[in-house]
């Protein structure tokens, strides 16, 4: 006697997550297959600003030319203008006396300044045109895993946007119900549902960091007539924008960013090493954190007379984490819901491409019939390398050195023209199927990923010896590089050459001090997974 044939799915593709990993991963499958049966499972009634406001080259691809996104973003958000480093010593008072790195015009490749909480809406409501169907507020409760058949997703529904439950009348009433589907794609943020319920999420506790931003008013215009008579030099120098770029103001162990939304406010925070600085206690948390920023001579200067929006201000402690597996038969982790490393550099939308478009990829492999146990484990193999060699190449014990103008200038121009050189150029050279690798997870990647992690930790190692010398930081005042940019061509190299020569002279003059010393044990703060959302006391 024949057994019953199994029961078809409620859905193709249930997507826990509506914000721009979940929604983009429903866009990718549904332009490629109009017919698959994509369920997006968004918690909130309405999506809340965040943090991750800047993208860089490879999101801003992602954006621009996979999702179609750039006349929207051309009229809703900022296009951003590089990045720009401010740096303080005893001998800075002004705005104009702080070493600064950064762009003398305007960039070449398009990134821009970004309201997620907008740029989130947006997003979803185009995978909702294109047959995506959305429940909302809406949440994924425990999951059933199994591999090569339906996966099981409780679904936990609210109360709350009376409107859209109007609208999307195949959402059922509040209250729990499972439902069936052939893939599930957790693109649940940090809440990584799915890696924590599996036991997966391990905290990188070799990279202690602490984040604490807000959105503020009354930031002072950086190219502004106010600041041009006050410091008419220091104006003149640069023949870009300013104030359109990531400003970061840097110091031992810290940073902080500041970064202009269409509309007037401004995305303002701080992260640091906890090994390296202690924030400061009593009083309000916003009032901690511009207390904080005004002792920066920078942030004195723009900061002064601005406001913290009392209803968004943020504290998040141990920041990164990694899942030990991001895919199976049957699911797949994107954005946030992995991995997250480190907000500097802006990474995280890189993350949301490069795991959206391969989870994307391997749906389509399985609706074709292919053997899906080599293609998993390749990209589980992808992610958990490329995770492990970005954190090791630029993240390590950079925060030792990010806030001396001598070390971050080297850094900066061998840091940004290998990304551009050998990471951003490449979907523009090679389209699409340049996602389908992540960063540092081919082969001809590893010599890079070796020398650039070498060049960090030697630039961490001199940062120490200068500490322990009382000479980190000499050179934070009265200095400028404004580079005329980065681009494809191969011209680029110039800059990294020339870095690489500064730093050999470094490593000539003071840098044989720590050759042979034994290298100096930082122990990490050892903490939990479930910390890396930890809310402010």
């Amino acid at each position: 006697m024949n057994s019953a044939p199994p029961q078809p799915p409620d859905y193709d593709v249930v997507i826990a997550g509506g914000a721009l990993a979940g929604a983009a991963t429903a866009i990718l499958l549904l332009r490629e297959q109009p017919k698959l049966r994509i369920l997006i499972l968004e918690k909130s009634t309405v999506f809340g600003r965040r943090v991750g406001e800047a993208t860089v080259e490879i999101s801003g691809y992602f954006l621009c030319r996979v999702l179609r996104l750039t006349q929207y973003l051309n009229e809703a958000h900022l296009v951003k203008q590089g990045m720009r480093f401010w740096f303080t010593n005893s001998r800075t008072q002004t705005l104009e006396d702080c070493s600064e790195i950064g762009g003398k015009y305007l960039s070449r490749v398009a990134a821009f300044q970004v309201d997620r909480a907008a740029l989130d809406e947006e997003v979803l409501r185009r995978a909702a045109e294109l047959g995506a169907e959305v429940w909302r507020p809406a949440s994924a409760g425990k999951i059933q895993l199994n591999p090569g058949g339906n996966q099981i997703v409780e679904v936990k529904v609210g109360e709350g946007n009376r409107k859209a439950e109007s609208e999307n009348r195949k959402q059922p009433s509040p209250g729990t119900t499972n439902i069936s589907a052939r893939w599930f794609v957790d693109a649940s943020g940090v809440a990584a549902v799915l890696a924590r319920q599996e036991g997966w999420l391990r905290a990188n506790t070799e990279h202690p960091t602490t984040a604490v931003w807000a959105r503020w008013t009354g930031v002072k215009d950086w190219d502004g007539v106010e600041l041009a008579q006050k410091f008419p030099d220091w104006a003149q120098a640069c023949f870009g924008i300013r104030a359109t770029a990531t400003n970061h103001l840097v110091g031992p162990g810290w940073w902080a960013w500041i970064i202009p939304l269409k509309g007037g406010d401004v995305s303002v925070g701080v992260v640091f090493d906890q090994r390296l600085m202690t924030w400061p206690e009593g009083g309000s948390l916003g009032q901690r954190l511009k207390d904080f920023l005004v002792k920066h001579p920078v942030g004195r200067e723009i900061m002064g007379d601005a406001q913290w929006r009392e209803s968004d201000v943020h504290w998040r402690k141990n920041l990164p984490y990694c899942s030990t597996t991001f895919a199976g038969d049957g699911f797949a982790l994107v954005g946030d819901a992995g991995a997250f490393m480190d907000p500097f550099y802006s990474p995280g939308m890189d993350w949301v491409a490069f795991t959206s478009w391969s989870s994307a990829q391997m749906i389509f492999a399985q609706q074709r019939g292919e053997d899906m146990a080599p293609l998993v484990e390749k990209h589980n193999r992808s992610f958990s390398r490329s995770y492990a060699r970005w954190f090791a190449a630029i993240y390590k014990d950079k925060y030792e050195y990010m806030g001396d103008f001598d070390l971050m200038r080297i850094a900066f121009q061998m840091d940004l023209g290998l990304y551009y050189l050998g990471v951003a150029s490449q979907p523009f050279k090679l389209g699409t199927k340049a996602l389908a690798e992540p960063v540092f997870s081919t082969p001809p990647s590893v010599p890079f990923f070796h020398f650039m992690k070498f060049y960090n930790r030697r630039l961490a190692r001199i940062a120490r010896s200068r500490r322990q010398r009382g000479v980190w930081g000499r050179a934070n005042d009265s200095r400028r590089l404004l580079v005329p940019g980065f681009t494809f061509s191969p011209k680029t190299a110039g800059p990294i050459l020339r870095a690489m020569t500064r730093w050999a002279w470094l490593e000539l003059t003071e840098g044989w001090r720590s050759w042979f010393a034994a290298e100096p044990k930082t122990e990490p703060v050892a903490q939990p997974a479930a910390a890396a959302a930890q809310a402010a006391p």
